[in-house]
């Protein structure tokens, strides 16, 4: 079984490097190197890089709270995402970062050549301000509400609630991070990348199937709305590339981010001779690729190939999205312990039982992903143990112990290896196509047969009698010869157990050309000593895991002791009180007693939703203090989600009075 040979780069979106990875980012990484793998073993020169994404205001604003420099801060969390993509058996042929000098030559030469084609624009608008920090504000140091769904606590670039791109200006109700005080607008000149330029391009793109149907359904009302120009400078102060032939302008971090998937992939060409025009110019026969989650669709799809059609490079050969990750039904939950960390997994459970359970639900559609581990425990106990492992375990004993580890002559049912062989396919065309889920339930299916076939021929029984050796060394070497086909498809998805596998068949079988090389059936072969590949999943970690996730349960008086219905100091101490000014106050339509505050802690603004509407007029509260509990979980009201609590005495009604601190106190100080 032999195929034209292809040169293909394949891309995760990068993530950022201003935090750990967790569960529901890997969804992405491992389909992406399933992915990968299964080109590689299909002898395709296949190249994955990727990159820490480590630019813009957020990287910024967190080197400044910890005291260092933001480079530090890129380089720890660029060792901690390493070691944990490494440990996840995610193989990157590069990975590197887009503070690099490589990104920065890109995106200078992308620019200029946006440029001299006339697609960059310039104009002067209306830029938020804060007056009193008397800076220019990012997009990420102005929150408010969403314009589109009104969800509260939205950054000024898009809304994490609903996925809604928009200029800081459109916001509702927006406040500084820096200060709490609502931004003033200013006159400031700005860079435009003219995307209208190019539409007509991309609407051919989009068209040719470079995308799925429901990311063309999705683009295309992007283009019945009409193609906005994109403001592509930020004013100082801002982590990243300065713009040639300006002064305090910065590349916004949209642009340069997704040059580093070819910065990193020019780093890779530079360690290994690779030709990088051959992958990237206009006419290129190779394939590039990138997989990406459902929310950053817009740039990918419409900015991303405009931009390289526009600089004279490629577009890609495919975007392919995919949706969230929720956990046992629901969002992933810190209080729940769901919001799991990649290194808090690994240090429970195999990795292997999580990259075949997304196998085994991902496909190539934009669907979100729930991981739920009832479903987890059984599927792979069920799968990978109770069927795969199943059949070398039961096999490999008798050819070790009775054969000296050596495989019969030929093979005892060879029809029923072809119908092995011959599924590689139609397993071939679901991994090509991302449709893993059916994948996994194709191998699952022969997996069955192969223990069937044991199952009916009772090697056990066999053993025991002692006189049909050559019939026992039959039964055996057929049920390895199907196992070595069931673990050779399932390489992509399990590499380690794969690498355990060939030790103990003393071949290989998730390496380039092994997919092929299945035509021929291990005869007369000697295999090695046989060990466990696979252990049962263990509820016990997973609930260990789970509540090593969790933060405390709170409220506003700490945690509490149910059965004394009181706290410990310690407990007491975990209370993060901080003095906030009441920056903005206003009614809640359709709310009898809450009025929603806008509150300044120092470093950011919060919104709370407080039930004193009874005894404060909203003009009563604007620029008064009061005392906040500043680490009370977020809770999603009907009305938006209250970010704290406002600490307040009285018996109720009318008569409740806010808590004041005492006279000198500023926002953000802690109360002690």
């Amino acid at each position: 079984m032999s195929s034209q040979k292809r040169k293909i780069l394949v891309t995760s979106a990068l993530p950022y490097a201003n935090g750990p990875i967790h569960l529901g980012h890997m969804v992405e990484y491992i389909q992406t190197d399933i992915w990968a793998r299964y080109q590689r073993l299909r002898s395709h020169e296949c190249y994955f890089v990727c990159a820490d994404d480590a630019h813009g205001t957020p990287i910024m604003l967190k080197a400044q709270a910890e005291g260092i420099a933001p480079e530090e801060l890129i380089e720890a969390v660029g060792e901690q995402h390493r070691a944990d993509f490494k440990d996840f058996g995610v193989n990157f042929d590069n990975y590197y970062t887009t503070h690099s000098e490589e990104n920065r030559e890109l995106a200078e030469f992308i620019y200029t050549q946006l440029e001299r084609g006339g697609h960059i624009s310039r104009r002067v608008i209306e830029q938020a301000f804060d007056p009193e920090k008397n800076i220019f504000l990012p997009d990420r140091f102005i929150k408010g509400e969403c314009p589109r769904c009104r969800a509260p606590g939205q950054y000024g670039d898009n809304c994490e609630n609903c996925g809604a791109t928009y200029s800081p200006n459109d916001l509702i109700n927006p406040v500084s991070v820096l200060s709490g005080a609502r931004p003033v607008r200013k006159n400031s000149e700005h860079l435009f990348f003219k995307l209208n330029d190019f539409e007509d391009m991309l609407k051919e793109w989009t068209r040719g199937k470079h995308v799925q149907e429901e990311a063309r359904n999705k683009l295309q009302e992007w283009f019945d709305a009409g193609l906005r120009d994109w403001d592509i400078s930020r004013e100082a102060p801002y982590f990243g590339f300065r713009i040639p032939n300006e002064t305090d302008k910065y590349f916004y971090v949209w642009l340069d981010a997704p040059i580093g998937y070819l910065a990193s992939f020019r780093n890779l060409c530079a360690r290994t001779g690779l030709d990088f025009d051959e992958f990237l110019k206009a006419d290129s026969r190779a394939e590039m690729y990138h997989f990406i989650g459902k929310d950053i669709l817009y740039f990918h799809a419409l900015f991303w190939p405009a931009m390289l059609t526009g600089a004279g490079f490629r577009a890609p050969s495919g975007v392919f999205a995919h949706g969230f990750l929720t956990v046992n039904g629901q969002k992933m939950s810190k209080s729940r312990g769901t919001f799991i960390q990649a290194r808090t997994y690994l240090d429970h459970l195999n990795p292997e039982y999580l990259r075949y359970y997304f196998a085994a639900k991902l496909n190539d559609r934009i669907e979100d992903l729930d991981l739920n581990f009832d479903d987890f425990t059984q599927r792979v106990n069920s799968d990978l143990v109770g069927k795969v492992v199943n059949v070398a375990s039961r096999c490999a004993g008798f050819i070790a112990k009775r054969f000296a580890g050596m495989l019969s002559d030929g093979l005892m049912d060879e029809a029923l290896y072809k119908e092995f062989i011959d599924a590689r396919i139609r397993i071939g065309k679901s991994y090509e196509n991302r449709e893993f889920s059916r994948c996994m339930r194709d191998i699952m299916t022969l997996a069955d047969k192969a223990n069937q076939f044991i199952a009916e021929h009772r090697p056990w029984e066999i053993a025991k009698e002692g006189t049909r050796g050559d019939e026992l060394q039959s039964i055996c070497s057929q049920g390895l010869n199907l196992f070595r086909v069931l673990i050779a498809y399932l390489s992509p998805v399990l590499p380690q157990t794969a690498y355990g596998a060939e030790s103990f068949l003393n071949c290989s079988v998730s390496g380039s050309g092994d997919w092929d090389a299945l035509d021929q059936p291990l005869v007369s072969h000697r295999i090695g000593s046989y060990s466990h590949l696979i252990q049962r999943v263990d509820t016990k970690a997973i609930d260990a895991m789970i509540e090593s996730s969790k933060q405390p349960e709170t409220t506003n008086t700490g945690t509490v002791n149910r059965t004394t219905n009181t706290i410990d100091i310690d407990q007491f101490g975990k209370i993060d009180l901080r003095v906030a000014r009441i920056v903005k106050a206003e009614y809640v339509e359709g709310a009898d007693k809450l009025l929603r505050l806008t509150l300044d802690i120092g470093d950011e603004a919060r919104t709370v939703f407080a039930g004193i509407r009874a005894a404060y007029q909203p003009d009563e509260l604007e620029g008064r203090l009061t005392v906040m509990v500043a680490n009370l979980e977020p809770r999603t009201m009907r009305f938006g989600v209250s970010e704290g609590m406002v600490l307040a005495a009285g018996p109720g009604d009318k008569e409740i009075f806010l808590l004041a601190p005492d006279h000198g106190a500023q926002p953000g100080m802690h109360v002690r």
